[in-house]
């Protein structure tokens, strides 16, 4: 049986916590996650969901950073094999590294060496990828360029969001991601080193990044949104008519519009907003975008036909 040190904080990295304490082949000797952090409109502090779920099994939780005083002898007691990182959010020194006999692995929610980073998943969604995955690699210095051991790839829809996509990846990539470990331990798991060049980069998407650029094609457009959904929200700025004050408007939910549809619109301006009676339409590039799920701001998430009906568009109004 392998001691195993599991790292990691958010939704994303459970489901594989959870494979791991399940297999007999591991022992998870502990969890090391960020401390508690103030979330909310109350702003209380609240566990990262990876420890609430170390300590429903009943496992010890470490919340120190990896660089602070005292993490190497705390690491070096718990006496692991190997360690498992998912999402974790800190940077793992080389004398922290170098603590664990078999090594540090992470899964890695792209067929690497596509979309080294920190939103692999995201930026997938928005370059239009038809196939992404995951793989579990050998954790070094360098930005996830270690050798890979394990893969697996799934073809997209060209519908679904980056938080639907990262579930699933989570969920079908923590057996792998065990099986892998335990070769490891066995001492047959084959390691294959990435290709030097062909990589790509998933920079972390800002806020600002998630604006939505109605004058630009449809298709942009909407991976833009699926993207940014649910993290961190795609927007924009609504103007509601002449003279009302501009407000955020986020986009929760949206689909090109259908064709097929007599009331859709057959052409509308970047921006310009068009609503009927179970319909609401934005213009684009190229074609309109149908708006299915929004959240004005100060409001309640709502469908789009249901918060038009309340919004008092004016015939001008628009998106920006």
């Amino acid at each position: 049986m392998l001691r195993l040190l599991f790292a990691g904080t958010p939704d994303v990295a459970v489901p594989s916590l959870k494979a791991f304490a399940a297999d007999p082949r591991f022992k998870v000797a502990a969890v090391l996650t960020r401390p508690d952090a103030p979330t909310g409109r109350g702003r209380k502090l609240r566990p990262s969901p990876v420890k609430a779920a170390a300590l429903e099994l009943g496992i010890p939780v470490i919340d120190a950073k990896p660089r602070d005083p005292g993490f190497l002898d705390t690491l070096k007691s718990l006496d692991v094999d190997i360690a498992a990182v998912i999402a974790y959010g800190n940077i793992l020194p080389v004398d922290v590294l170098d603590a664990v006999p078999l090594g540090w692995y992470n899964l890695h929610f792209s067929n690497l060496p596509a979309w080294r980073g920190a939103a692999p998943v995201q930026r997938s969604i928005w370059a239009g990828d038809k196939v992404t995955g995951a793989d579990v690699f050998k954790v070094g210095e360098g930005l996830d360029d270690g050798p890979v051991i394990a893969t697996m790839s799934v073809e997209l829809t060209g519908r679904e969001t980056s938080g639907e996509l990262l579930d699933r990846l989570a969920a079908e990539g923590a057996p792998m991601y065990v099986d892998a470990l335990a070769r490891v331990g066995e001492g047959t798991a084959v390691y294959t080193p990435q290709p030097a060049d062909g990589y790509t980069y998933a920079h972390k998407i800002a806020v600002e990044d998630a604006h939505i650029d109605f004058t630009a094609p449809l298709e942009e457009a909407d991976r833009r949104i699926r993207a940014c959904t649910p993290n961190p929200g795609a927007w924009c700025e609504l103007h509601a008519g002449e003279g009302a004050e501009p407000i955020t408007l986020h986009v929760l939910r949206a689909q090109p519009a259908d064709p097929a549809n007599p009331n859709t619109p057959a052409s509308l301006a970047p921006g310009e907003l068009k609503a009927g009676k179970r319909n609401v339409w934005v213009g684009t590039g190229t074609a309109p975008l149908e708006l299915l799920e929004v959240k004005a701001q100060g409001k309640k998430a709502m469908r789009a036909a249901d918060w038009a009906r309340g919004a008092r568009l004016a015939a001008d109004a628009r998106c920006a």
